[in-house]
């Protein structure tokens, strides 16, 4: 588990202060040729590496003889033990534009898929401890969660079934689940997801231009549906209207004449040429 090590930043100023008094010293006694005093040189020299610089948004690991001894995430100039291992680690955010990778969706069609992550280091002991590499771990896991993604959604609905979630249509719960999915697979590496979306999604090349027609198709279906669907109102208001204002009395065969002719022009993709009729309707 992480501990946050509370460093002052006066501690190492005041050590700063120490070494450079020290440098006097040394000067001092080789001018008065006092060379026993260089004996301290190297217990000088150790002290130096105690000093430790975090920029904003930067962190150090410290461990003692494989010991873990907490993290440092102050802003400053520190002091710690000289013998103290002191591995940095950006708490920066950070991003991660995956590269289109090739797969199968749930129907099995092939696809090309790429995400945009947002993401950094929340947990320092987790992210130097439990994986090998925070960041090629980042890199695997994200691929491995858009492999799950796909192939559990298809590209697209063709059936109208608004119930099933299609990668294609239904992008912010698509980004939930794959949000989700990272931010799990990433905590034992003790990273933060803080944005997790798709960048990229088509079919592959080998199957696009069928499935494009395919989805011409699909949408000239649904277009003439809803012709009809309107024509058969329009249809069936005229015959109401007649019928309530009395404008003229039709028996079946005519009724059945006339829905044929106003389906005809309603669904034409074409515009009627209308034939004028100046005889008798009897």
């Amino acid at each position: 588990m992480e501990k946050t090590r509370n460093s002052s930043t006066a501690i190492g100023w005041l050590m700063v202060l120490i070494e450079v008094c020290l440098i006097g010293a040394f000067i001092y006694m080789g001018v008065n040729r006092q060379f026993w005093f260089l004996a301290f040189i190297p217990v000088w020299l150790v002290f130096l590496f105690g000093f430790v610089v975090l920029n904003p948004n930067e962190s150090a690991v410290l461990t003692f003889f494989g010991a873990y001894k907490g993290t440092i995430k102050a802003n400053g100039l520190f002091w710690v033990n000289p013998l103290m291992v002191k591995k940095k680690v950006s708490l920066r955010a950070r991003n991660l534009d995956s590269e289109p990778i090739k797969v199968n969706d749930k129907l099995g069609n092939p696809i090309m898929i790429g995400v945009v992550l947002v993401w950094r280091v929340r947990d320092t002991f987790k992210a130097s401890f439990e994986v090998n590499d925070f960041v090629e771990f980042v890199y695997v896991q994200t691929d491995a969660a858009i492999r799950k993604l796909a192939t559990s959604y298809p590209y697209d609905n063709f059936d109208d079934e608004e119930s099933e979630i299609c990668l294609r249509s239904d992008i912010e719960e698509v980004n939930d689940v794959l949000e989700t999915e990272i931010t799990e697979r990433l905590a034992i590496a003790g990273i933060e997801v803080m944005e997790a979306r798709i960048s990229h999604l088509a079919y592959a090349s080998e199957i696009a231009g069928a499935m494009l027609q395919r989805q011409q198709a699909t949408a000239v279906v649904a277009a003439r549906r809803r012709i009809v669907e309107g024509a058969v109102g329009m249809v069936e208001l005229a015959l109401e209207e007649l019928g309530q204002k009395e404008i003229v009395e039709l028996d079946d065969e005519r009724k059945a004449a006339m829905v044929s002719n106003l389906m005809v022009v309603l669904c034409a993709e074409k515009s009627a040429s209308p034939v004028v009729n100046t005889g008798s309707l009897y």
